[in-house]
């Protein structure tokens, strides 16, 4: 199969794309209908809600102790990963770790890696630098797969393909995978899919995964997934290379038991997933399979931003689970790619103005209703409409201002007009006779309004009447007669 990744589009066509996918009402349709299903399946898993609370404060207290010592924790993993023979790398950014990468491949020539499913990657856009050098990266978790065949973004961070239907992908499998039939039966589809990367798997020089936690205290990297496909890219190829973000590092691997209980049941609604992979180094003396040599890559990419603020901290908490967009009605409605970043909905609107700078995002901290939704299904507490508000305040602040931890594109929103409307505005309602002053003026200058309102005004559905009770109907009857 050939690989045809694309770039990510620029996020600042936000409003361009998002007007279009609420015109795509096969879009809507399938994101709602994927949606509510989702979020009944996670409902089912929680059936006792002072359960659910006991284990999300759980979550938390795991995810800030960790971040709380996280220098520590990656020197300690660090340690520990070496002793076992793995070669740990860091990565400032994302060229710097898709060097990494590459300069592995060189050396020992391949031409061919298979992938488990990884969003670091996608985050760095590892499959487009290594095309353009020479090296094929084939996805094979079948979502990822169904999207690469497409030349397409994953829409989810858990289901890549949600925005693809069945036909979508019959026609893709047809057209891309020699003698496949044309058939919208879904376990033919994966038989499908499965036959044709079966032999990836064995062709492959690489192996490359990502990393949902890593336990400092035992060197362990805890892999979650439903497929196989993770435990074959691990085991199967000579070379084995995982990537991971910094912030997944926890203290100790009992720690991670219940962020893996509070992941698979609010990702996919199920109680535990197919396979937990526990890696803790190539293979040893004796060992019949895994791979003969490892490396583990450690990626910033502006996650030290975020560390380094108190407040804003926070969003290294996630475990990637998605929720938030499950539950987001903005994200329902428009879909992940409208947003033209790797992580979409609401975690995205907080974590990419780190990964890209507030200048390439300001525009996505400003596409949610604040309703409260993603905060108060996120598993590990993560306060997004807070963090949300923080970043509008950081976009529309004067870029001269000097603050103790400035983001990268901070004041992308300032406008100087709007700034002396605000502050008059605030200091009208602050002096009551300027108030009152204000007031008189504004009813005899009525005039001067638009005659056609916009926004809310214009696009508002009309209210409907309450249905009258029986008392007025039989009150109403007696008035008549």
């Amino acid at each position: 199969m050939k690989s045809n990744q694309l770039h990510f589009v620029a996020p600042a066509d936000f409003h361009a794309r998002a007007r279009a996918a609420l015109d795509d009402p096969k879009l809507r349709q399938s994101f709602r209908g994927a949606m509510d299903f989702l979020q009944d399946k996670r409902s089912v898993q929680f059936p006792d809600g002072e359960e659910l609370e006991q284990l999300r404060d759980l979550g938390e207290a795991v995810r800030q102790h960790a971040l709380a010592r996280l220098p520590e924790l990656l020197t300690q993993l660090e340690e520990k990963m070496t002793a076992a023979g793995v070669r740990v790398h860091w990565a400032e950014d994302a060229e710097q770790a898709n060097e990494i990468v590459l300069g592995i491949a060189r050396a020992r020539r391949a031409g061919r890696i298979i992938k488990g499913k990884s969003m670091v990657s996608e985050e760095i856009e590892l499959n487009h630098y290594m095309a353009e050098r020479g090296v094929a990266c084939i996805e094979s978790d079948m979502g990822e797969y169904i999207v690469q065949m497409a030349g397409e973004k994953p829409s989810h961070i858990v289901m890549p393909a949600i925005h693809k239907t069945r036909a979508d992908i019959a026609e893709l499998f047809e057209k891309n995978i020699p003698d496949a039939p044309y058939t919208e039966d879904v376990d033919v589809l994966i038989q499908t899919g499965r036959r044709a990367l079966r032999q990836a798997f064995v062709e492959a020089d690489i192996g490359l995964s990502g990393v949902n936690f890593a336990a400092a205290d035992t060197g362990t990297l805890w892999l979650v997934e439903n497929e196989g496909n993770g435990r074959l890219t691990t085991t199967v190829p000579d070379v084995h290379i995982a990537i991971m973000g910094m912030e997944k590092v926890v203290a100790k691997l009992e720690h991670i038991v219940p962020l893996a209980s509070l992941l698979t049941r609010s990702a996919t609604g199920q109680a535990i997933t197919t396979y937990f992979n526990l890696i803790s180094g190539p293979r040893r003396a004796g060992e019949l399979d895994g791979p003969r040599e490892m490396h583990l890559v450690l990626l910033d990419n502006g996650r030290s931003q975020a560390y380094a603020d108190e407040q804003l901290r926070s969003t290294l908490q996630c475990i990637r689970c998605g929720a938030c967009m499950n539950h987001c009605p903005v994200y329902t409605r428009i879909g992940g790619h409208a947003y033209g970043t790797t992580y979409p909905g609401p975690i995205g609107k907080i974590i990419s103005p780190h990964l890209l700078g507030l200048d390439a995002t300001a525009d996505l901290a400003t596409a949610s209703s604040l309703c409260g939704a993603c905060g108060e299904v996120c598993p590990v507490r993560i306060p997004i409409p807070q963090l949300l508000i923080r970043l509008r305040t950081e976009a529309n602040r004067n870029p001269d201002e000097r603050v103790a931890h400035p983001l990268r594109g901070q004041g992308a929103k300032f406008s100087r007009s709007e700034q002396l409307v605000w502050r008059f505005w605030s200091g009208a309602f602050a002096q009551p006779r300027i108030y009152r002053l204000f007031r008189w003026a504004a009813t005899r200058l009525r005039f001067l309004t638009p005659t056609r309102q916009l926004g809310w005004t214009q696009h508002r559905e009309p209210l409907t009447p309450a249905p009258r009770s029986l008392a007025d109907l039989l009150r109403e009857r007696g008035q008549a007669e």
